[in-house]
């Protein structure tokens, strides 16, 4: 009996850990960086569609720092994009895949 209480604890307590690690990286109107389209990038001012380009092509990314390896946003720009912008949990996989699989001819 005296295992119940820890193994209730546990289970109670999951759920609420998983969805709230789910829901704090982005607060309401947020765009999660690792995870929109293009057309949701370029939303945010001062996102055109070749920044919004290259932002999906950096990907992934674990915080909206990161995004000052992609070309065209320095500290000026960054800083006026931040409050729109966020970081979820990861990039699509489809995309992390394609990046490590070798050309066609090689994979034979």
């Amino acid at each position: 009996m005296k295992w119940l209480a820890p193994v209730l604890v546990v289970a109670l307590a999951l759920p609420l850990l998983v969805a709230s690690d789910l829901s704090a990286a982005c607060a309401e109107g947020q765009i999660d960086i690792n995870t929109a389209t293009e057309a949701q990038l370029r939303t945010v001012k001062g996102i055109g569609p070749k920044r919004a380009e290259a932002i999906i092509e950096g990907r992934p990314y674990s915080s909206v720092d990161d995004l000052r390896k992609v070309k065209g946003i320095g500290e000026k720009t960054l800083e006026s994009m931040r409050p729109s912008l966020c970081v979820g949990k990861a990039a699509p996989a489809a995309k992390a895949v394609e990046a490590d699989l070798p050309p066609a001819e090689e994979a034979y």
